[in-house]
């Protein structure tokens, strides 16, 4: 019988908390899941034997290393399930985050699902999400563990594998946006994000966020334009968001006028104040 949904776990030398992973997919409460974990090319002998020990209505799919994007999309690819959810070897979801985001979608193919996130390890938040295009221009803040139609994902072309670096999902989700897609929010924190004792800050996309930043604006020079920002910007103007629309489109222009190197010391201030104020608040 072909699954509703499948969820798709990329592992690249993930061993440590993948059991728990798996473990949250098998546990939904919706009962016509599959689980695909891709093997992306790991070499360590510790993943191996984690990988041997997945129970068996876990499918392993093999494959040489094509990185993080690869594989999300060779996931996508081997899923036989209408909808798909990706989600990371070291993050965990709650038993009614299938359910409840399919009741969301009520059959729909032109809308996904998000949920809010509680944020745990380093730093610990429960992160209010919402949807709105024009902040995701400027900011990475949605979840990639999303609840999307494969026929969604492969309209807009799926993952670029070339973002070898990171921001892969900024850029994924940013075409949903383009495509007209809806994004449809699960005000519930049933997404559990792993922050690693590394830190955020450590990231390579964090630290080379300018230039990535600008790939993805060559990218997209529809919307990064000045014209086609303040379009944007008017048009999302009455939906919710996390930040001001002036303190959005002042980071634009900061990006736009400073060097990447010094863009990205501030973008890592503006990082590290939001984490010592989600600290402090609790939130």
């Amino acid at each position: 019988m072909t699954p509703d949904v499948s969820i798709i776990l990329p592992c690249y030398n993930a061993h440590e908390f993948l059991e728990q992973a798996v473990g949250s997919a098998r546990a939904q409460t919706h009962a016509s899941i599959e689980i695909l974990v891709i093997n992306d090319g790991s070499t360590a002998p510790e993943t191996d034997v984690a990988l041997a020990a997945l129970p068996d209505d876990v499918r392993v799919i093999h494959q040489e290393n094509r990185g993080l994007a690869g594989a999300r999309n060779r996931g996508y690819e081997e899923a036989r399930g209408r909808y798909v959810l990706p989600l990371d070897c070291d993050d965990w979801i709650e038993p009614g985050y299938v359910g409840a985001a399919l009741a969301l979608l009520d059959d729909r193919e032109d809308a996904f699902v998000f949920p809010w996130i509680d944020a745990f390890g380093q730093h610990e938040a429960v992160l209010e999400k919402h949807w709105n295009l024009f902040e995701q221009l400027v900011s990475n803040q949605m979840p990639y563990c999303m609840l999307i139609p494969r026929t969604l994902w492969r309209w807009v072309g799926g993952y670029d594998e070339a973002m070898r670096l990171g921001y892969e999902d900024w850029d994924f989700n940013i075409r949903l946006g383009l495509a007209g897609a809806e994004g449809l929010c699960l005000a519930q924190p049933v997404f559990h994000y792993r922050v690693a004792a590394s830190g955020m800050l450590q990231a390579v996309a964090h630290q080379r966020h300018g230039e990535l930043w600008r790939v993805i604006q060559k990218k997209h020079p529809e919307v990064y334009g000045l014209g086609g920002f303040l379009g944007q910007m008017r048009a999302w103007s009455d939906k919710p968001k996390a930040h001001a629309s002036w303190k959005l489109l002042a980071f634009y222009g900061a990006h736009r006028l400073l060097p990447d190197a010094l863009f990205g010391r501030l973008f890592r201030a503006v990082l590290q104040r939001s984490h010592l104020r989600r600290a402090a608040s609790g939130t």
